[in-house]
């Protein structure tokens, strides 16, 4: 079963322009990224797909594996399809460009569920949700499960909600298992490059989340319970946060 982990990386981010490329104690963002990425054991072959030359040259640069897409692709799933299409594979890993303390583990752990069942299209993560306030926060997306794993529901409100407890929530909230989901796809690569073919719904328009269009259209998505977690790179602020783990780390 072979395992390609594709990396899509932009440099006109709205929020935070040339984010892949901003340096991180003497190593571009995206350098971090795919190191990481490479120390997977499920993971046979790590690709960049980016639309800028200066991503380009830069993954080059450190010997990484890099290919160009379009510029016209509306979502990084677009622009992972353009490339899975290119690469012989059989399960393509979605990792975000933006995670450079991304733990290797937890691709391991996305990976496992379709290389042991063939039937399965799709794998994401979740972790435990630590706080009431985190639970409330619509840019926390929550998601919950069936008995078997699979999700039932991805929201960006808080679910479950507990109806009976709506009023002490602070103090009840330790008993209620409500999960946040991780942004780290698993697509067999068949159902990859039918994914961006698939019309947006009405649940996906509603939440601007787009791992609804799968479940609206019929198909199972396995959510892997994980308490190890990541520290993305949305804003500034995040990066200084990561400059200052990843120096921690290294004078320990």
């Amino acid at each position: 079963m072979r395992v390609t982990a594709i990396i899509p990386a932009r440099y006109a981010s709205t929020r935070f322009p040339g984010k892949p490329l901003v340096d991180i104690l003497g190593k571009p963002m995206i350098q971090w990224v795919y190191q990481r990425t490479i120390e997977s054991s499920r993971v046979d072959r790590v690709v960049v797909a980016t639309d800028d030359e200066r991503i380009f040259a830069a993954v080059r640069a450190f010997g990484g594996e890099v290919q160009m897409t379009s510029p016209d692709h509306p979502t990084g799933t677009d622009r992972l399809a353009e490339v899975a299409q290119r690469i012989d594979t059989d399960i393509v890993v979605n990792v975000q460009g933006d995670e450079p303390l991304i733990d290797p583990r937890m691709i391991d752990l996305a990976v496992a569920p379709l290389v042991e069942d063939a039937a399965i299209p799709m794998g994401t993560l979740m972790t435990p949700i630590g706080s009431v306030e985190e639970f409330l926060n619509p840019n926390v997306v929550k998601v919950v499960v069936d008995a078997k794993g699979f999700a039932l529901y991805f929201s960006r409100a808080p679910i479950p909600h507990p109806r009976d407890h709506a009023q002490n929530l602070s103090e009840y909230f330790s008993q209620l298992k409500a999960y946040k989901h991780i942004g780290l796809y698993v697509y067999r690569k068949g159902f990859l490059l039918d994914y961006p073919k698939m019309p947006s719904t009405p649940l996906e328009n509603s939440e601007k989340l787009e791992q609804l269009r799968a479940l609206e259209q019929g198909y199972r998505i396995r959510v892997v319970p994980t308490d190890l977690v990541s520290q993305g790179v949305d804003t500034p602020a995040d990066l200084e946060l990561v400059r200052a783990l990843l120096g921690a780390a290294d004078q320990g």
